[in-house]
């Protein structure tokens, strides 16, 4: 099997390396695909070192042509960041002038990476078509993962979406029910990055009302949210819920001080020079500061599966509603808990929502409706329209002003505001 990673000279592509190097038999191909050249040849040395170490045989190579890269790939995973940390420190800044939360995928920072980020995967994925064997599949990892999934799917992809928020909490469980990862089956759902975990099965029992009892206080701190508020919901919520369950907090929190796009810059640096050490086999613990824990097996996972070589594994996904909520159109992205084989994700049952979840995340997916048109056809006033659709902006004058300050701050990357 062929693998083609877009933003191979990402200083995460170690970690995804590394599960590759551990759990994937299947790979005889792996290739790492990036316009930065310099950095690219440091990520794919060390890369290489890797799977030596590991004594994996895939064939591991990288290059600047992304036509060269993908072509007679199997799959190709999608990884891009457009603009690099500078954007992404950016739409962690600006929106906080207007009193809302500086966070690269939510809210307006959210649909300021969505609008620049849309046209290059879209550009991606059709010379993918071309290129790729027929049947190729491509997973994106790309954030915000909902809005560019649906629109991969919309031109005709054959794509899913990839989150590994699910998996971080499927270990935690795990490790505190003391059974072992696969043991456990989550109620997984909503929106990327809009997410609860409603049940947490093992041989068929929801053991998350005694996790709910037990580890309270260790769960809630995970997310970053009170107590109180997992009691009350009985469920747990994504960490990015805390953006929206105490939104004000971390707009206080976050004025003045560095942003996340700032350290992970300075990550960066520090990762790959350490990279470029020849006698670097293994990837370092700082790597774990970079974000993304469980990254690698998620997508080896989900890779395996949709190749058959796993078909009974459950993944969280993105893909269709196709009525699985029905308070939402079949043609939304939605995030769910999916057994994968070669015909790809057949979501998992899911018990009824209560209103709270239903209503929050209809008013979010009508605002991701926004944003890709946004996206997709450009111009301020959609740009305004989506931000005055978000639930975490939602007045009219905040909406008009984050609308300026978005369209300035991403122009270089917005072809329709040049």
């Amino acid at each position: 099997m062929k693998i083609a990673v877009i933003g191979g000279g990402s200083t995460y592509t170690p970690e995804l390396v590394d599960g590759f190097a551990r759990l994937g038999s299947m790979v005889t191909e792996l290739v790492l695909i990036d316009p930065a050249a310099p950095r690219l040849e440091i990520v794919g040395a060390f890369a290489a070192r890797i799977l030596t170490e590991f004594g994996h045989p895939a064939k591991l190579w990288w290059t600047t042509d992304l036509d060269a890269g993908v072509t007679d790939a199997d799959v190709v995973l999608i990884q891009l960041r457009v603009g690099g940390q500078q954007a992404r420190i950016a739409d962690e800044t600006f929106p906080l002038d207007c009193g809302c939360v500086g966070q690269e995928t939510t809210g307006a920072g959210g649909l300021a990476k969505a609008l620049r980020t849309v046209p290059v995967a879209l550009d991606v994925a059709a010379r993918v078509r071309r290129r790729a064997r027929p049947g190729a599949w491509i997973i994106d990892f790309t954030n915000p993962v909902g809005i560019v999934t649906r629109a991969l799917l919309d031109a005709g992809h054959r794509a899913v979406g990839l989150c590994n928020v699910a998996i971080g909490f499927q270990r935690r469980f795990a490790e505190h029910l003391r059974v072992t990862p696969p043991e456990v089956t989550l109620e997984h759902v909503g929106l990327n990055h809009l997410t609860w975990e409603r049940a947490a099965y093992v041989d068929g029992v929801d053991r998350l009302p005694s996790l709910l009892s037990s580890h309270l206080d260790s769960l809630a701190a995970s997310v970053d949210l009170p107590p109180r508020v997992l009691s009350l919901l009985g469920n747990v919520p994504s960490y990015y819920l805390s953006y929206f369950y105490d939104h004000d907090r971390h707009v206080r929190e976050s004025q003045g001080a560095p942003t996340r796009g700032q350290r992970v810059a300075e990550l960066e640096a520090t990762l790959l020079e350490m990279y470029r050490s020849p006698s670097l086999v293994e990837k370092p613990a700082l790597l774990a500061e970079r974000g993304g824990a469980y990254y690698s097996e998620a997508a080896v996972g989900l890779i395996a599966s949709l190749h058959g070589y796993d078909d009974a594994a459950v993944h969280s996904v993105n893909v269709r509603n196709e009525g699985t909520l029905p308070f939402l159109p079949d043609e939304s992205v939605i995030e769910v808990s999916a057994r994968a084989s070669v015909s790809g994700p057949e979501v998992l049952p899911l018990n009824p929502l209560p209103p709270d979840l239903s209503g929050l995340i209809s008013h979010v997916s009508g605002y991701e409706e926004l944003a890709l048109d946004a996206a997709l056809r450009g111009g301020r006033d959609r740009v305004y329209h989506a931000l005055l659709a978000h639930p975490l902006i939602g007045q009219h004058d905040r909406a008009d002003r984050l609308a300026d300050k978005l369209i300035a701050s991403g122009r270089a990357h917005l072809a329709w505001a040049r």
